[in-house]
């Protein structure tokens, strides 16, 4: 597949996936930006099935425990007006005690299936979110670099964290609360109306006062806590911004610590107040619940006693006590059960902005019949090849416009030219990391669309400008090359990015953490372990992407050498801004413009009197010769 591509990403907002639980209004609006999938649900089934087992016992379990849940209320009934009021004589012992050992049975019973459940839950939601989040890591490993520079990595890790991580709470809280709230609340009716029909009627007009007030305390928590998750947000991004080395450095040189220090201590003072405001609100309302909670059982008992006045024979002290007690457990799986469209449909909206990143279909793919490299010569070809990025405007000109050039193998040839006319867009296309829009790219004589793109790059080494190292060892950082190279195979490798020595120097030697993005060694020093890595892939191809131009004189003139050795008996492409590093070039290609414009060796240019002497003159007139 060599066309298509993957949708602009422009509409990915760095967006929360999942707000507070009392946030209902927020969780309402951010679910209804989620995208529109066709035969979501089908597809959610389907990443289930491979779990059957385990959801049809876990519904079980639902079932059985909500349904033992009211079995104790019935059985005090009958511990209260068998056991230990019985109608004649004192306590029946006997039949108390089995009363009692029943409750406590169904007890336990409970808590063991509670406990099993929890387990089956647990790992299914937990394996579904496993598979989902490898799934989509090893798909966004396919994408096109395109997709990267046009999509923020916050929101790419959002949809690996937040999105992904909120699936394995669809099974253990949405699922379960719907089967087992539902159970728990049919239940809980039934035996209220088994107990007495008059003083169900009681609670059912009382219930709705207390969840009238929840929702309205509820109101004001979310209010908050909205509140508090922007500034936990911004204290995040107070501690990502300055913290980081980048940020340190910045605001060490600036002298602003104190600046940075009083942001921090503003808006934590904001959140110290909103986590209190916070708390206090769930205080009034937990408060108000122990109110209502107490009022309904005295009302209850108000009620049981003018029934009883009246002449009701069909109300026991037990009835009463069951009675309260059923009534008790009515209260949360009521609330629970109000929010489960709520829950249904951010469970949706997590499974379908999951999907959105699924079914993105990269631009850049192998084509079916893709082979490898059948014979390795290094020789590079551009035949009439036009480029434009994805995101450019279809007015604006083309950034390679029929660009044909042949490099032979074991070449070195450099590509020179002023900044924005399209040098590293050849560097791009040589791997295939773009896709040329007309025209040919060939390596070793294969239109690079017919290789297969991992053997196509497992055979190209590239040096950039911006050399990324991890924050690990030496040794680690070069392995990334060659995961089982051996400690000489390092050594050779450094000794040729002229790096041992200095590697040597140091305390831990090849065990030397180089810090977050290689930042506890020096430009020079970075640059040359990255040559080493490169060195120990032992690529045909070596590309270097301005490889020098961040380096001081010193530190070049130490890269340089290093280069010079790792282009020998390789094909090396070479962007270059400083042209004093390519004057021994065997070819060197002026591009201007999207163009080919000039191309031959440094004196060959240099006669010529065009752009390339212009550019050089530019950087070093005194070298310029004499006509």
């Amino acid at each position: 597949m060599h066309g298509g591509g993957a949708r602009p990403a422009d509409q990915f907002r760095g967006r929360r996936t999942r707000v507070g639980g009392d946030d209902v209004e927020a969780q309402r609006a951010l679910n209804a930006e989620a995208p529109q999938i066709p035969h979501l649900l089908a597809r959610i089934r389907a990443l289930f099935a491979g779990h059957s087992r385990k959801l049809t016992v876990t519904v079980i379990l639902v079932l059985v425990s909500a349904a033992l849940s009211v079995l104790p209320p019935l059985l005090i009934e009958r511990a209260f007006d068998v056991g230990l009021f019985p109608p004649s004589g004192g306590p029946n012992l006997q039949a108390l005690s089995v009363l009692v050992a029943l409750m406590i049975a169904a007890y336990v019973t409970t808590a063991l299936l509670g406990v099993w459940q929890t387990w089956l839950t647990a790992t299914v939601g937990n394996s579904v979110m496993g598979e989902l989040r490898v799934r989509l890591f090893s798909h966004l490993q396919a994408m096109e670099l395109s997709f990267f520079t046009r999509t923020k990595t916050g929101v790419i890790q959002s949809r690996l964290q937040n999105d992904v991580g909120g699936v394995a709470g669809v099974l253990t809280n949405t699922v379960s609360s719907v089967l087992g709230n539902s159970v728990t609340v049919i239940a809980a009716f039934v035996a209220m109306l088994l107990l007495n029909w008059q003083l169900t009627v009681v609670a059912l007009i009382l219930m709705p006062i207390l969840v009238v007030a929840q929702r309205r305390v509820g109101q004001v928590r979310a209010r908050i806590a909205a509140k508090t998750q922007e500034s936990l947000s911004d204290m995040t991004a107070i501690t990502q911004e300055t913290l980081s080395v980048s940020g340190i450095l910045l605001s060490k040189s600036f002298t602003r610590q104190k600046t940075e220090i009083a942001r921090y201590a503003d808006e934590n003072d904001n959140q110290v107040h909103l986590q209190v405001s916070q708390q206090m609100s769930g205080q009034w309302f937990f408060a108000m619940v122990s109110i209502f909670l107490s009022s309904i059982p005295a009302i209850v008992y108000l009620v049981a006693g003018l029934l009883l006045t009246g002449g009701a024979t069909d109300i026991t002290a037990g009835t009463i006590v069951a009675f309260t007690t059923v009534q008790a457990r009515l209260l949360f799986p009521l609330l629970g059960l109000m929010r489960v469209a709520l829950d249904l449909q951010t469970s949706s909206a997590l499974f379908a902005r999951i999907f959105q990143y699924l079914d993105l279909t990269p631009a850049i793919s192998d084509a079916p019949d893709a082979r490898p490299v059948p014979e390795v010569t290094g020789r590079v070809q551009f035949d009439a090849v036009t480029f434009a990025y994805p995101d450019a405007a279809e007015a604006s000109r083309p950034t390679l416009d029929a660009v044909s050039f042949t490099i032979e193998p074991g070449e070195f040839a450099a590509f020179v030219g002023p900044s924005g006319a399209g040098k590293t867009t050849v560097s791009y296309l040589i791997p295939r990391f773009y896709e040329a829009s007309a025209g040919r790219v060939l390596f070793s004589g294969v239109d690079v669309r017919d290789l297969a793109q991992e053997s196509l790059v497992s055979h190209i080494g590239i040096v950039s400008q911006e050399t990324y190292l991890f924050h690990a060892t030496i040794a680690e950082n070069l392995r990334y090359a060659k995961p089982d190279a051996t400690d000489a195979e390092l050594e050779t490798a450094a000794r040729a990015a002229n790096i041992h020595n200095t590697i040597e120097s140091f305390p831990d030697g090849y065990d030397t953490v180089v810090g977050e993005r290689g930042y506890r060694l020096s430009g020079g020093e970075k640059q040359r372990v990255a040559i080493a890595r490169v060195l120990l892939k032992d690529p045909e191809v070596l590309i270097l992407d301005e490889a020098t131009s961040a380096l001081d004189a010193i530190s070049e003139r130490v890269v340089q050498a290093a280069l010079d050795t790792a282009s020998r008996g390789r094909t090396t492409i070479a962007i270059a801004h400083r042209l004093s590093t390519i004057v021994t070039a065997d070819v060197i290609f002026v591009i201007d413009g999207g163009r080919v414009v000039e191309s031959g060796t440094h004196r060959e240019l240099l006669a010529l009197r065009g752009t390339y002497a212009t550019l050089y003159a530019d950087q070093a007139p005194e070298r310029l010769p004499e006509p």
